[in-house]
C-alpha cells in the first residue's frame, strides 16, 4: 500500500493545480523534494498525470469539444470543429519550442528558485490585469480569432519555464488580447488537451514504455487520482471566475514564491 502513497498524494495536488493559475509544474516539483520516485520515472509520471488532468476536461466538456455528439445541430458540430481547428493554430508554437528546447530548458530551469521567481511574477502580473481598467471585446470562446488562438498559443510557450503555469500564461494572454475570464480560462482548459496529450506521448516513448509492473501500475492510480480531482476542480474553478477575480491566485503565488526563496537561501 505504501508505493501507492506517492501517486495518491501527488495525484491529488496535480488535479488541483493543473487548472489554476498557479502552477502545477512547480507544486510537483515542491512536492518531489519529499517523495522518492526515480529520476527518470518521475518525469514520466509527472507527464503521464497532467495528462489524467486534461482527460477531465474531455469528459467535463464533451458536449462542446466532441463533434457528432448526441443532440448536436449542424451549426454545433461546425463551431466545434472550428474550435478544435483554432486549438490546433494554438498549439503550434509550443510544440515546436518544446522540440527544439525542451530538453535545455528543462537541464537549466527544472530547480526550485526558478520556480520561486516565477511564481512571484507570474502573481505580479495576475494582480496587475486585474487591477486595470478594462472591457472585454471577447466575451464568447466562438468570438476568438485564429490570430488569437495563435497569440494564446506563443504566451502558453512561456509555461515551459516551471513555475509560470500553462493555465496562468494562457489566461494572461488571452485576456491581454481582451478576452473575458470565462473565456479565457475555458480556451485554456481546451488547449490544454493537445498540448499535454503530446508531452505525455513524448515522455512515454522517449523512456522507450521500458516500464516495471509497479511502475505501470503508480502510473495508472496517479492517473486516475489526479483525473477525478481534476474533474472537481474545474466545476468550482468555472463557477468561481464566473463571479471573482484573479487576485486570489496573484497573492498566493507570491506568497508560495516568497517562502520558497526563503528556504531556499536558508539552504544555499
Amino acid at each position: 500500500m505504501d508505493i501507492f502513497l506517492t501517486p495518491i498524494v501527488l495525484g491529488i495536488i496535480e488535479g488541483i493545480t493543473e487548472f489554476l493559475p498557479i502552477s502545477s509544474t512547480g507544486h510537483l516539483i515542491i512536492a518531489n523534494q519529499f517523495f522518492q520516485l526515480e529520476s527518470n520515472f518521475r518525469d514520466i509520471f509527472d507527464v503521464v498525470i497532467q495528462f489524467g488532468a486534461i482527460l477531465s476536461v474531455i469528459v467535463y466538456f464533451r458536449d462542446r469539444i466532441i463533434p457528432f455528439y448526441k443532440g448536436q445541430t449542424d451549426e454545433q458540430r461546425r463551431g466545434i470543429l472550428k474550435l478544435w481547428q483554432k486549438t490546433v493554430v494554438g498549439v503550434i508554437p509550443a510544440l515546436i519550442t518544446g522540440a527544439l528546447l525542451g530538453h535545455k530548458i528543462k537541464e537549466l530551469l527544472f530547480n526550485p528558485l526558478t520556480v520561486a521567481i516565477a511564481l512571484v511574477l507570474g502573481g505580479v502580473i495576475l494582480i496587475w490585469i486585474e487591477g486595470r481598467k478594462k472591457t472585454s471585446i471577447i466575451n464568447d470562446i466562438s468570438g476568438l480569432s485564429y490570430v488569437n488562438a495563435l497569440m494564446i498559443g506563443l504566451f502558453q510557450c512561456l509555461a515551459m519555464i516551471p513555475g509560470t503555469s500553462r493555465s496562468a500564461a494562457t489566461i494572461i494572454g488571452a485576456m491581454l488580447l481582451g478576452t473575458s475570464r470565462k473565456v479565457a480560462a475555458e480556451f485554456s482548459f481546451f488547449l490544454a488537451i493537445p498540448t499535454m496529450l503530446a508531452a505525455s506521448a513524448y515522455s512515454l516513448l522517449d523512456a522507450g514504455l521500458k516500464l516495471t509492473t509497479t511502475q505501470w501500475q503508480v502510473l495508472a492510480v496517479g492517473f486516475a487520482v489526479s483525473f477525478l480531482v481534476a474533474w472537481a476542480v474545474i466545476a468550482i474553478f468555472i463557477d468561481y471566475i464566473s463571479k471573482r477575480d484573479f487576485k486570489a491566485f496573484g497573492y498566493y503565488r507570491i506568497v508560495l514564491g516568497f517562502l520558497m526563496l526563503t528556504v531556499y537561501f536558508k539552504i544555499y
